[in-house]
This record gives C-alpha cells, sequence and structure tokens, in this order.
C-alpha cells in the first residue's frame, strides 16, 4: 500500500477531489470537493477516505503512511487559513464529521471546535474580542467531544445548561454571557474526569486522533447499523472523515447557520425550504433548543449573504441535477457552504421532483425513473401514519401488507362484518387466518395475527385487497372468553382502539392520525414512462372481478394466477363445497358439483369480462380439502351445546358426521399432503367441474365478440406423469365443451413449478406443459424447509442475526430459490424453446425480485394488484440498469 493515497485536501486551487469519488470519499468529501471545484466558497479540509476506516475497524490501527498524510494535510489548512493548528493565541480549530458515500442523515457522530483547550479559549477571546463566542465554543467542544469520542451521556451536560439557565433565570443559551459559559466549562471538565475517569486532554493532536477514530468506530454504532439495515446500505462500506477548519454562526448578530432544501422535501415543490439561526452553530438549527426561522426572512437580515447563497443553491441543483439538502454557516457576513447532498424526499416529493425534473429539460426520462425508489411506490398507494403524530410502538410484527390503519379490535370475522356493516372502522385480531374469514378481512381496515409469515393466508389476502396486514406478531396473546388480547402487562379489550403500520410491522395502542393515498397525474405519467422501456410484461394476481379491474386500472397486462379456492367461500358456496367434500362416493360428489358449476362460471365470466382482451391463468383447486371444512374445535363446541340443550338429533347427527369427516381429512403436515393435482387425480370431476365452467365461461363470451384464450393452469406437479394423468383428463372436457357449443378456441394448459423436483425436471415436464409459473411461495417453502405459516417464529432472529439477509418469503433467495428458477426456465426452453414463463408468487411485486426475473429470462411476473405499479417500476429499472453495466 506504499503508493496509496489515504488522504484527499479540498477547499481551494489544491484540491484534489471531485463528486465522482463517493466510494473513496464519502459522499460528503465528494461533494465538498466537488463545490470546490466549482468556486463556491468552502472552508479548506481534508478527507480521510472510507478504505482507512475499513482497514481501521477491521485490523484496530492505521495502515502505513496515513498518519503521515494527515500530518501533511493540516500543514496545508495552515497555508490557507493562515493559523497555526495547536496555537494558543489564534487557533485552527477544526470539525471532524462523518461521511458514508450514502446518506445516513444523524446516523453517525460529529465534533467541532477541535482544538482548544484552557489557553487557546483565552487566546480566541482577546483575538476576537468576543469572550462569551470563546467560551460558548470551548463548552460545545466540550460537550460533544464528551458524548462522542468518550460515550458520555449528553445529558449530563444539557443538566448542567439547564441548572445555570434555572440558577440566572434565563430561558435560552444565548442569554448566558461569558462568565456563565466559563462556569460551565469548568464543571462539563469535571463530568469528563468522572463519567470517563481521564482529565480532558490539552493536546489538539490528541484530540484530533482521538476524535477521527470515534468517528471511524461510530460506523458500527446501533443506530447506524439500524439505519444501514432498514436502506439497503453494505455494512462492508466504511465511512470516511472530514475534517475541516471551523467557521463560525455564533459571533454575534451578524453571524448564524442554516439548513435548507432547493425543494420542498415533503410535497417536491419547486421552492427554496429551510431554517436557520442567527448567533448558533450548526446542531442548535436540529436540536430544538430554539426556535429556527424561515429560510426567506434571511432575505430582510442579512440580504446579501441570502442572495449569494440562492445563486449558490441553483448553480448545484442545476449541477448534480437533482434536489439538494445543503448546510450553510455566515460568520461576521460571509457566507461559507459546509455541505451539500442528494435531499432525502417522501414519496410524493420524489415523484413530484422526477417529473418536474423531465418536464423542465434537467433530467431525462430514463434518469427519472431511476430517481424513484419502487418501495416508495407503495407509500403512495396506502394510508400512512402522519410523520407529525406521535405515538409508542407496543409490539412489532412482520410488515406483511403495507398501509396504516386505525379500528376498533374485533376477534372474529363475523363480528368484523357485523361491526362494519354498523359503519364502525375495525382492525380483526386473530391467531391466524383462514379461507373462512375472508369476509372479515374485507370488512376490516386492517389485519393482526400472532402467528403466520409474509406468505401466510393473511399476508397475501390483505395485500390482494391493498389493506394493512401485520403478521407472526408474537408479543400478543389472546383471550378469546375474555374478548381481550395482552402485551405484556397491557390488557386490549374488543371494542378498544387500536392502529397498524403494515410497512413496518408496528401496533400502537389507540388512534394515530393518517395520510390518505391518491394516485396523480405525475404517477401516471411515471408509469407510462416505465412501459416504454420494460421488456417484461407485468400481470396480478386477483381472483375476482373487482379485484381485475382495480389492477387494469394500475396497468396489469392480464392475470397470472387467479386461485378458484377464494370463489368457494361465499356464503351461498360453503354449503355446496361441503356437501361436495362430505360425499362418500363420486355419484353423490358429483351431485354438488353440478350445483357448483353455474356460480364457477360466473365466476369466470366476470373476471374474463374485466380482462377482456388481456390472458387470464387460472390455478385449478390447490389447498387441501379440510380448509374448507369447520374447524374440530368449533365442531366440538357446537355438539357439546347441542347435546346439553337437547338439540335437534338430524342436527346432532349431521355433526358427528362433519367432525368424523374433518378427523379423517386432517392432516399432519397439509401444505405437504393431498393438495394441488393429487386431488385432482383422486377427484378428478372436481377438476372436470372447474374446466367445465372455465370453457363454457370463454365460449359464451366469444359470441359476444370478446376473445379469450384460457389458460389452465395445474397446481404442485413434482413428476411429469402427474401433468400428462391430469391433462389428459383436462383436454377432453375442454374438446368436449368446444364440440357441444360447435366452437374454435385457442387454449393453453400448463402448470406450476413449485417444487424442488419440478424445477430440476423442468425439461421433461416442458414436453407436457405449455406455460411455467413458478409459485416461489411454495418453492422458497420446499426449498428451505421452511413452513410459511410458522416461520414467523424464528426469521426476524435470522434476519436480525444476519443469518439470513432477507426474509426469503418477501424478498427472493436468489443463490437457492433463484438458482432453481434459472435451472427450470434453461431446462423448459431446452425443450419447447417459445415457452412462456412468469412468477406468481408474493415475490413478483418485490423490486429486487422482479430485477432478478428479468435477468433470469422471465416473459412477465405476477403480483397482487396494489403491487402493479411497483413491478412496473422496477421492470423498467431492470432494464436500466442493465444498460448502465
Amino acid at each position: 500500500m506504499a503508493n496509496k493515497k489515504f488522504v484527499y485536501f479540498f477547499g481551494n486551487e489544491e484540491t484534489e477531489g471531485k463528486n465522482s469519488m463517493k466510494n473513496l470519499l464519502g459522499g460528503k468529501g465528494a461533494n465538498l470537493a466537488e463545490m470546490a471545484n466549482l468556486g463556491i466558497p468552502v472552508p479548506p479540509g481534508f478527507t480521510i477516505t472510507t478504505e482507512v476506516c475499513v482497514l481501521y475497524l477491521e485490523n484496530g490501527a492505521y495502515p502505513d503512511g496515513v498518519l503521515e498524510e494527515i500530518n501533511a494535510s493540516i500543514e496545508k489548512l495552515e497555508l490557507a487559513s493562515g493559523k497555526k493548528f495547536g496555537d494558543n493565541n489564534d487557533p485552527l480549530l477544526l470539525s471532524v464529521r462523518s461521511g458514508a458515500r450514502a446518506s445516513m442523515p444523524g446516523m453517525m457522530d460529529t465534533v467541532l471546535n477541535l482544538g482548544m483547550n484552557d489557553a487557546s479559549v483565552e487566546g480566541l477571546s482577546k483575538k476576537t474580542g468576543n469572550g462569551r463566542f470563546a467560551y460558548d465554543s470551548y463548552r460545545r467542544f466540550l460537550a460533544m467531544f464528551g458524548d462522542v469520542v468518550l460515550d458520555i451521556e449528553n445529558q449530563n451536560f444539557e443538566s448542567e445548561i439547564a441548572a445555570k439557565k434555572k440558577e440566572l433565570n434565563v430561558e435560552m443559551d444565548t442569554d448566558l454571557d461569558s462568565t456563565a459559559l466559563s462556569d460551565l466549562v469548568e464543571k462539563f471538565k469535571l463530568i469528563i474526569k468522572d463519567k470517563a475517569g481521564i482529565d480532558f486532554p490539552q493536546d489538539p493532536r490528541e484530540q484530533l486522533m482521538m476524535a477521527i477514530e470515534a468517528v471511524f468506530s461510530s460506523w458500527n454504532n446501533q443506530r447506524a447499523i439500524t439505519y444501514r439495515k432498514l436502506n439497503g446500505i453494505p455494512h462492508e462500506w466504511g465511512t470516511a472523515v472530514n475534517v475541516q477548519s471551523m467557521v463560525y454562526g455564533n459571533m454575534g448578530d451578524t453571524s448564524g447557520t442554516g439548513v435548507a432544501f432547493t425543494r420542498d422535501p415533503a410535497t417536491g415543490e419547486k421552492k427554496f425550504f429551510g431554517e436557520y439561526l442567527m448567533n448558533a452553530q450548526g446542531e442548535d438549527v436540529v436540536a430544538g433548543i430554539r426556535t429556527p426561522l424561515p429560510i426567506n426572512t434571511l432575505q430582510e437580515t442579512m440580504p446579501d449573504a441570502y442572495d449569494q447563497l440562492v445563486d449558490i443553491y441553483l448553480k448545484l441543483e442545476n449541477h448534480f441535477k437533482d434536489m439538494q439538502d445543503i448546510e450553510f454557516t455566515i460568520q461576521e457576513g460571509k457566507l461559507y457552504m459546509l455541505q451539500t447532498r442528494t435531499g432525502k424526499r417522501t414519496a410524493a416529493a420524489a415523484l413530484n421532483i422526477a417529473v418536474d425534473m423531465v418536464n423542465e429539460g434537467l433530467i431525462d426520462k430514463k434518469v427519472a425513473l431511476m430517481r424513484v425508489a419502487p418501495e416508495q411506490i407503495d407509500q403512495l398507494l396506502h394510508p400512512m401514519i402522519d410523520p407529525e403524530s406521535e405515538y409508542d410502538v407496543v409490539a412489532t410484527g412482520l410488515p406483511a401488507s403495507p398501509g396504516a390503519a386505525v379500528g376498533k379490535v374485533v376477534f372474529t370475522a363475523e363480528h368484523a362484518e357485523e361491526m362494519a356493516s354498523k359503519g364502525e372502522k375495525i382492525i380483526l385480531v386473530r391467531a391466524e387466518t383462514s379461507p373462512e374469514d375472508i369476509g372479515g378481512m374485507d370488512a376490516a381496515q386492517g389485519i393482526l395475527t400472532i402467528r403466520g409469515g409474509m406468505t401466510s393466508h393473511a399476508a397475501v389476502v390483505a395485500r390482494g385487497m391493498g389493506k394493512p396486514c401485520v403478521a407472526g406478531c408474537g408479543a400478543i396473546s389472546i383471550d378469546m372468553g375474555k374478548k381481550t388480547f395482552a402485551i405484556g402487562d397491557t390488557t386490549i379489550n374488543e371494542g378498544d382502539f387500536i392502529s397498524i403500520d403494515g410497512a413496518s410491522g408496528s401496533v400502537i395502542i389507540g388512534q394515530v392520525s393518517l395520510i390518505s393515498p391518491g394516485v396523480t397525474g405525475e404517477l401516471h405519467t411515471l408509469l407510462d414512462w416505465a412501459d416504454e422501456v420494460k421488456k417484461m410484461g407485468v400481470r396480478t394476481n386477483a381472483d375476482t372481478p373487482h379485484d381485475a379491474l382495480v389492477a387494469r386500472d394500475f396497468g396489469a397486462e392480464g392475470i397470472g394466477l387467479c386461485r378458484t379456492e377464494h370463489m368457494f367461500f361465499g356464503e351461498d358456496r360453503i354449503p355446496v363445497v361441503r356437501e361436495m367434500i362430505l360425499a362418500e362416493d363420486t355419484g353423490t360428489r358429483k351431485v354438488a358439483l353440478k350445483k357448483l358449476l353455474p356460480m364457477q362460471k360466473k365466476d369466470f365470466l366476470g373476471i374474463f369480462k374485466a380482462m377482456a382482451g388481456y390472458p387470464v391463468t387460472i390455478r385449478l383447486l390447490d389447498p387441501p380439502l379440510h380448509e374448507f371444512l369447520p374447524k374440530n374445535e368449533e365442531l366440538a363446541d357446537k355438539l357439546r351445546a347441542l347435546e346439553a340443550e337437547g338439540g335437534d338429533k338430524q342436527e346432532i347427527e349431521d355433526t358427528r358426521k362433519v367432525m368424523d369427516r374433518v378427523e379423517a381429512l386432517t392432516e399432519i403436515n397439509p401444505m405437504l399432503g393431498h393438495r394441488g393435482c393429487r386431488l385432482g387425480i383422486t377427484y378428478p370431476e372436481m377438476y372436470d367441474m372447474q374446466v367445465q365452467a372455465i370453457m363454457e365461461a370463454a365460449c359464451e363470451l366469444k359470441l359476444e365478440g370478446i376473445e379469450i384464450v384460457p389458460e389452465i393452469m395445474i397446481p404442485l406437479i413434482c413428476h411429469v406423469n402427474e401433468l400428462k394423468f391430469v391433462k389428459e383428463n383436462i383436454v377432453s372436457v375442454i374438446e368436449s365443451v368446444l364440440d357441444e357449443k360447435s366452437a374454435k378456441m385457442d387454449y393453453l394448459v400448463g402448470t406450476m413449478i413449485e417444487l424442488p423436483r419440478a424445477a430440476l425436471t423442468a425439461d421433461k415436464i416442458a414436453t407436457e406443459a405449455e406455460f411455467f409459473s413458478f409459485g416461489t411461495n411454495d418453492l422458497t417453502q420446499t426449498t428451505f424447509g421452511f413452513s410459511r405459516d410458522d416461520a414467523g417464529k424464528f426469521l426476524p432472529v435470522y434476519v436480525a442475526g444476519s443469518i439470513l439477509e432477507n426474509d426469503p418469503f418477501a424478498v427472493l433467495d436468489q443463490g437457492g430459490v433463484g438458482e432453481l428458477v434459472k435451472i427450470g426456465i434453461d431446462k423448459g426452453r431446452s425443450t419447447r424453446p417459445d415457452i412462456k414463463i412468469g412468477i406468481c408468487g408474493e415475490h413478483g411485486g418485490e423490486p429486487s425480485s422482479v430485477k432478478f426475473g428479468y435477468n433470469a429470462g422471465l416473459n412477465y411476473v405476477s403480483c397482487s394488484p396494489f403491487r402493479v405499479p411497483i413491478a412496473r417500476l422496477s421492470a423498467a429499472q431492470a432494464v436500466l440498469e442493465n444498460e448502465m453495466e
């Protein structure tokens, strides 16, 4: 590493960095260098690279040559400022700040006024003729050094300030004179001695090295680690350290400091937005100690500085071609820029700024598409908790379906429907949901469950409905007898208000304020641009005409998964379905199926009409039959009640019969049991009825001039012979309907690839299948050996402990499940080159999974209706990211 450069100077004609060096200099250091290159007034300084941080944290020591480069850069600073570092009469004072390559505001540490000691504070007082300024700067340095470098709670220092203001009967820090501040300096040094066990170091060089080490170490403080996890920032990047000459906003009424944005970060409106304080240092603006002033009032206070600031912000936005977050200090009337970075913004602001900048000619459409994160689209389509609200999170589960909801607690689907019919807003709280709860889920504002993961019934159905859901919240215990649930020592009764946030998994007692969503013209514009770029189709998972129409409004190009089992739970249908299940012979079963036929046909007519002209993939019955029957515990309670009350003998006998059938159908591991194509093999008449309903509906619509190409999908295939067996029956029914209707119609018969063996033998399966759809929910479950309904008990621990980077049911496991997908695609196309292949698991709406799908060669992804816009943008970004490589 002898020739490697570790320290880069900035601030004058000797500036060594530039904006393109963010990986090395961090965002702050690269942008300080860029501003210097643009001729913008920046206090001179130097940046110690991210590489030094990584090596220091790995080895506990600096790489060779770093200390020499730091000393050389200090000499340059001394020449640029005309002051000496460590001089007691006119000291060069420094700020030491972090600066990662990705913005992490407030997550790491800063030290200001470094270099002060008991001697230099006197020299600074004499030099400036401002004793108050000198002691104010010293007490700030002591508090920051104690907090950041010596790990002393800041409250120890704040308490002394509060006590001094009370003693002197003043309200503001600025009311403390030099005598009071000098007294605080002595008290702060005693705190450091008491809490850290050392005297405050008087040597500026020692101070500097301790501060640099503290900033490097702050990369691994808990808040920084949490922020990186939440924002997908790699832990191995490290932070740069920026050492910069101090400029002072606390020198009196002609000095000040502020933070501003070149556009409104909440709305995206094109206006200068920010705040400032006179006679203050940077942390005062955000600390809340004093109330900052709106940036536009600076025009009246200091018009020259304001006009210069406006010129600079316009120059910066035009140069970086994005909204900037800037920090500045005015020292005795002279303006200095301390930072510029791409500004954090709300989802609405990100969208508006991207579209506006295209219209202004600042960026093109492709850049705009990359400026909006797909996850931000999610925020725009669901209610959100008002960021201004104050609330306490009492429990956290899995963020199963985005959006926020407020409502009264109910514990049963029936009660939910009853309350909703009276106009009450409710939250359905269940241990777990089942298909029988569908009515209550539809009636609820949101769903909260104790068990279940990201692909549990509650999660999948809630996402399809666009309703918030928090799943797998194991901190909750329900007492159905008392109609309460408990979180620790807190008990919540049925009828009490709670709030949930499905984007974070938060559970909150009481009512919080929500912000309503809205699909704006700008969103339509951005998604139209995305459609111009993307090469992969985006379909939806929809089971009703309503869901299909919602998805079409969001831009879905067809249905990639229509789950027929969800159609069986209507009040008029469930008795007939149970009659079919309880049948003891084929003949009796066919009688019940005949009753279901017109109901299924009506379903398909509605869905085909809603998707007129677009493909519809219908999955035949998949779940185990016991899911359509009451739970044995409920039946046992009913039987006991009937017997105790001397109920109707026939009803008692029927209840026993149902209990026996439930017992017979109950399986130890139903997810790997009698379900999917196995139902179609053992009870072919079930699939026959569904296929007949599909084809009769398609034929009727053809007579109305609506062309349909039904795509019939057989679930849970693991062997080509299963597919061959079921397909022969299906084709026989299809041809029979077409003959009866004297109709000609194209159709496709395909399968879901959701078991590892199916992916590994996809070349053989493709001899029979005309299309594949990867069911990544089940494929993840069977690849990992995780029960998707139970994994919520341990997956959060896996993610928190970095055993897994993400919940694999939420984000596709590209290294394992993804490899099976690629194998399946390659093998399938080796047999049938033109085979159409998609994904229909919930991963079809997750941005990184969508991008994986494009790169793997999928024809389309399919997701719940409210995730269609996310998939459209992700599919476009996948194309653009490939173009950038």
